[in-house]
């Protein structure tokens, strides 16, 4: 019966997966980039909570993207390296983690007037599209190299096709039919 779990040590890999983590890393850092700068633009043109919280995803994705080719540019460094960067990485998911809650908390709470925003939809649906396939090979180079500072980048990327997915619903639905994803007015709001 074959293992599906069984860690590849840090270090053992070949230089030919180092060289295809390093260019899917820098892949994500080009897509990461275009994506956390449209979409914050488009979150603070819209007013939407939404792209903020997507554009917050991006930025942080972008730092663990970082630091995991960092740990892939000199894999000579040791089992060292891989630690710090896998604890590096695995911070930043528990970032993403607390920032989408309170992104979340601070939506529903609030009272905004979101906009639509035809730039969010589009950059929405690229990330729907471009998300799961880093999210695949990400998990199959970590899975090659047993490194988890890449498992956790691949969570992370994982966590952005779900956002990306949420926030898509939500815009296009604003866009459709014009209703906002709010919490409606406090009652005493309405006792004049």
């Amino acid at each position: 019966m074959h293992n599906a779990s069984v860690s590849v040590p840090p270090n053992t890999f070949s230089p030919e997966i180092a060289r295809r983590i390093i260019h899917i890393q820098i892949l994500t850092l080009i897509w990461m980039s275009v994506e956390a700068t449209v979409s914050l633009g488009a979150a603070w043109t819209a007013r939407s909570p939404a792209l903020l919280g997507f554009g917050g995803d991006s930025a942080i994705e972008l730092l663990s993207a970082a630091v995991v080719l960092w740990r892939f540019r000199s894999p000579s460094r040791g089992d060292h390296a891989e630690q710090r960067a896998a604890r590096i990485a695995c911070g930043l998911l528990f970032v993403l983690a607390a920032f989408v809650a309170l992104s979340s908390v601070l939506a529903l709470l609030g009272h905004v007037e979101t906009r639509s925003s035809p730039i969010g939809i589009v950059v929405l649906i690229f990330a729907a599209v471009v998300m799961p396939w880093l999210t695949k090979q990400k998990r199959r180079l970590s899975a090659a190299t047993g490194s988890a500072a890449l498992r956790a980048d691949a969570a992370e990327s994982a966590v952005c096709g779900y956002l990306a997915l949420t926030a898509l619903t939500g815009l296009v639905v604003n866009s459709i039919w014009d209703v906002s994803w709010q919490t409606p007015s406090p009652p005493w709001h309405y006792c004049h």
